[in-house]
């Protein structure tokens, strides 16, 4: 029997609580790992309030990230004590997820932990962690380089946001950090931000083009902060899509795509191809400054995360958010 957090629902009321399993009910699988860290995300906290339909299957453990060591394998790229990662996959949502002292599941899922990383700091990293690489690299592969311009973050206190604005810095890049809460400006700017920018500057009603202002952006929030950060947009530049924290809709119009060249770079981290999550792991692995991830990164106790989860949503909490569940096994 293990500790975890478990989401089930009869009818139109679903419950959660921090119950026990035994591993026998693990859903299939051919590799299990005994999890060291998890995290709590922005659809982790959907999942456990309910607030969002994110749980497609039930009963269901949330959690869409985790680091840990192998402890059974059948699968041929895995072998016993092999320290991995794993982030997607639905993962949480239809497939038992990190939120456990278990998991079972495909070795297809999940990737080799960098040496360079601890699994502590795997978590630190996470899904966000890895979304932003990719965002990085979409504007890269599209041709936004460092001298283009500043480079807007939305969200940028949140967990892709801040480590957006770390990379991105390290990188060379003006980033402007886009945020609703004045206060975090300091944090912000130790983190590389090279100016603040209000978040109701990007919230008004969205014109079909507004005075260029960003070479590009990582946007986490969707719906009226992305149209108008597309509408800022400068000739040919590019703007990486991962999130809808504002909503789903995009009221925007063609205007900034074919009267300048505006690129708009869907980043999907959930089903992403082996290869390329395999690439931004190696690539966070050799660049990213640990000593600041640690900075925005704070540890949740397991026996906390569902009290948590509602304060997530509400933009109450800052950065990272780790949830230790074994972390005496490193």
């Amino acid at each position: 029997m293990f500790d975890a957090i478990l989401i089930d629902k009869t009818d139109d009321a679903q419950s959660v609580s921090q119950t026990q399993i035994d591993t026998d009910h693990l859903p299939e699988g051919d590799v299990l790992v005994e999890i060291a860290y998890s995290t709590l995300n922005y659809k982790d906290a959907l999942a456990i309030t309910g607030a969002s339909p994110v749980v497609r299957k039930f009963p269901m453990v949330p959690g869409i990230d985790f680091a840990g060591i192998v402890r059974e394998s059948s699968h041929p790229d895995y072998k016993a004590d092999d320290k991995v990662v794993l982030n997607g996959w639905g993962v949480g949502e239809v497939h038992w997820g990190g939120l456990a002292k278990f998991a079972r599941v495909k070795g297809d899922w999940l990737v080799p932990l960098p040496e360079a990383i601890s699994m502590k700091r795997a978590m630190a990293i996470g899904t966000a962690g890895y979304t932003a690489m990719l965002c990085v690299q979409a504007l890269e592969k599209h041709g936004v380089a460092p001298d283009a311009g500043p480079v807007a973050v939305t969200g940028a206190a949140g967990g892709v946001g801040s480590v957006a604005v770390t990379l991105l810095a390290s990188r060379g890049y003006e980033v402007a950090a886009v945020t609703g809460r004045e206060e975090e400006a300091d944090f912000l700017t130790s983190l590389g931000a090279s100016s603040i920018v209000a978040r109701d500057e990007l919230s008004g009603k969205p014109r079909a083009l507004n005075k260029e202002r960003f070479a590009g952006g990582v946007d986490v929030a969707g719906s009226t902060v992305l149209a108008n950060l597309l509408s800022m947009t400068r000739y040919g530049g590019t703007v990486a899509a991962c999130g809808l924290a504002a909503g789903m809709d995009l009221p925007a119009s063609v205007a900034p795509f074919i009267l300048r060249g505006v690129t708009l770079a869907g980043v999907d981290s959930v089903m992403c191809p082996a290869p390329r999550r395999r690439a931004a792991w190696d690539a966070l692995a050799a660049e990213l400054d640990m000593e600041k991830l640690d900075a925005l990164s704070v540890e949740l106790p397991f026996s906390e995360v569902i009290d948590a989860a509602p304060k997530f949503l509400k933009g109450q909490i800052r950065g990272r958010v780790i949830v230790p569940v074994a972390p005496e096994l490193g």
